[in-house]
């Protein structure tokens, strides 16, 4: 089946790169080190005898993050040598800040074709392929078979949509599975799903969700205050709108026109997933009437009532302003959900749509446990949001309750995080 893989991939590369190439002209940051997607990564050093060198992937900022703990034990281990690659620009702006001293070299993830990948493989000659949630890469997992190269996969996740497309097109993962060494998945719930699509048990080992091992440097009251002044907020409660996508603002702009209709005293602060989309984000704020914010614009003049972070690698420091966050992606007709871990673990009591298939496990956990409530629409967003708003002691419990489980998630995974993987 690589075989096909390899033939289709080419023209339908072609087909859809206009909207790739416009949508990363949106974003910007892409020029640098732009002939790394055709596999034209940096010359590294020659290998040392006795290192074995690690090909790590991690597609963007949220997988950046989470590898932290993983490339501090590796630093520490003069056995092995770490590359780096990613996907998105953000991700090498946060790669090239953190890990540069942790690596022997970082670089842009090749276009998954035969040639692209065939050159990065010659130039990088990995020992051991360590891929994250979902990068499952076929032809990069056909070199790796091709040079008895084993491949890890870390926090492997798979979502509603990707399994029912695997169900369906079983036939055609086979080989892609059966160059994959071993599995460890975020939960039992992907586990259960790998082993349904016929992945040995005996290769799967689920150690629960890397992204519970994290360390959030705490803002002091001072920086808390700073913040808020630039952002144009006083001291007033915050509502999140954590990674938001597209129809979700809107949803989040009617709830606060509700909570403030019902007198509820609040400011609305929206972090969108992708800063490029500021233009959209700033006509629906338009639209509403309120006084707004964009925080790439510096300071904020004068107090509004609502900021947007179109910024890049703050979400860890905004959301410790925060009273109540709902967490984007997760309304219709999204499906996914983003992550809930970094709130859950600075103890914000979560509101988030019904759709978070990435982060099913943690998700129901959170639901469970009272730290979290499912919100259908924005007339569910504005009540869940103004009864937290409005009860101090609820948002106390279900503070309570999001600390008390990420630090048992955290206590359960024990040492997987920081062992040496494989």
């Amino acid at each position: 089946m690589i075989w096909l893989y390899r033939v289709l991939f080419l023209p339908i590369l072609l087909l859809a790169s206009p909207y790739y190439l416009l949508r990363m002209r949106r974003r910007g940051g892409y020029g640098r080190n732009f002939t790394q997607r055709f596999g034209a990564t940096e010359l590294l050093r020659g290998k040392t005898p006795g290192v074995s060198r690690i090909w790590l992937q991690a597609v963007s900022v949220g997988e950046m993050l989470a590898i932290a703990p993983i490339l501090e034990a590796l630093k520490k281990d003069s056995s092995v040598e770490v590359y780096l690659t990613t996907t998105t620009s953000t991700g090498y702006k946060l790669a090239v800040e953190r890990y540069r001293e942790m690596t022997i070299g970082l670089g842009y993830f090749p276009i998954d074709w035969c040639l692209f990948s065939w050159r990065a493989w010659r130039r990088i000659q990995p020992d051991l392929v360590i891929l994250t949630e979902g990068e499952r890469w076929p032809e990069h997992i056909q070199q790796a078979k091709r040079r008895s190269i084993p491949v890890l996969c870390i926090n492997a996740r798979l979502s509603d949509k990707s399994f029912r497309q695997m169900k369906s097109w079983r036939w055609s993962v086979q080989a892609m599975l059966n160059g994959i060494t071993r599995v460890l998945p975020c939960s039992e719930h992907d586990a259960a799903r790998f082993r349904e699509l016929g992945f040995p048990a005996a290769a799967i080992s689920t150690t629960g969700n890397i992204k519970l091992d994290l360390t959030i440097a705490p803002l002091s009251d001072a920086d808390k205050t700073k913040l808020r002044a630039e952002l144009g907020f006083a001291d007033e409660p915050i509502l999140l709108g954590s990674s938001t996508w597209p129809g979700e603002e809107r949803a989040l702009v009617q709830a606060y026109q509700t909570l403030r209709a019902a007198g509820i005293v609040c400011r609305l602060l929206i972090v969108p997933r992708h800063a490029e989309r500021r233009a959209e984000v700033e006509g629906e704020l338009r639209a509403s009437g309120f006084s707004f914010h964009l925080r790439s614009r510096g300071t904020a003049p004068a107090p509004v009532d609502i900021c947007v972070a179109d910024t890049t690698g703050e979400l860890r420091k905004l959301t410790q302003l925060a009273e109540v966050v709902f967490v984007g992606k997760s309304l219709p007709p999204h499906e996914q959900g983003q992550t809930p871990v970094e709130a859950a673990a600075l103890g914000k009591p979560l509101l988030f749509g019904p759709g978070m298939t990435n982060f099913f496990a943690i998700a129901t956990e959170l639901k469970s446990c009272g730290a979290a409530q499912t919100v259908a629409d924005e007339k569910e967003l504005a009540a869940s949001a103004q009864k937290i708003l409005g009860d101090a002691a609820l948002r106390a419990a279900m503070s309570s309750r999001c600390t008390h489980l990420a630090s048992r998630e955290s206590r359960r995974r024990g040492p997987h995080a920081r062992n040496r993987p494989g």
